[in-house]
């Protein structure tokens, strides 16, 4: 099974948002109609930085990673943050978040970014043992304040 990685397109929307569902509903998190209107509209615009790339196996969307690229203060090259990830549930141990993240890396290297990077949940047991895999953590703690 070879997954088809490919940018969001206007008629995923329903995948998405079903799987934006279940990756809210793994964090506790219930976000407005509008918040989670507002970034599908951004993933969308071609003049919006956020970005998503869709995983998809027999036609069906089972993954998603939303991503953007930045400047960076402590480099002359752009920083690409990968912001969200998820891989549907009953798909999880097929490679699908492994091939996103990779394909990502592949693609930040080839715009010329100096640095690829992520943060989750530390309970997130299951995905740090993929991403653990992949480089080591840097031992960052992160620190955020709503406004």
């Amino acid at each position: 099974m070879t997954p088809v990685l490919r940018p969001a397109a206007q008629g995923d929307e329903a995948a998405w948002r079903r799987l934006w569902a279940g990756y809210t509903d793994f964090y506790n998190v219930a976000l407005p109609e509008a918040v989670t209107a507002a970034t599908w509209t951004r993933i969308l615009a071609t003049e919006s930085a956020l970005n998503c790339t869709l995983a998809e196996v027999d036609g069906r969307v089972l993954g998603f990673a939303v991503w953007h690229r930045h400047l960076a203060s402590w480099s002359d090259k752009d920083d690409f943050y990968l912001e969200d990830l998820f891989v549907d549930e009953g798909a999880r141990g097929l490679g699908l978040g492994r091939a996103l993240i990779e394909a990502l890396i592949a693609q930040a290297r080839q715009e010329g970014c100096g640095r690829f990077y992520w943060h989750t949940n530390e309970s997130n047991t299951r995905a740090r043992a993929l991403y653990d895999s992949i480089v080591p953590s840097d031992g960052h703690l992160r620190y955020r304040l709503t406004l």
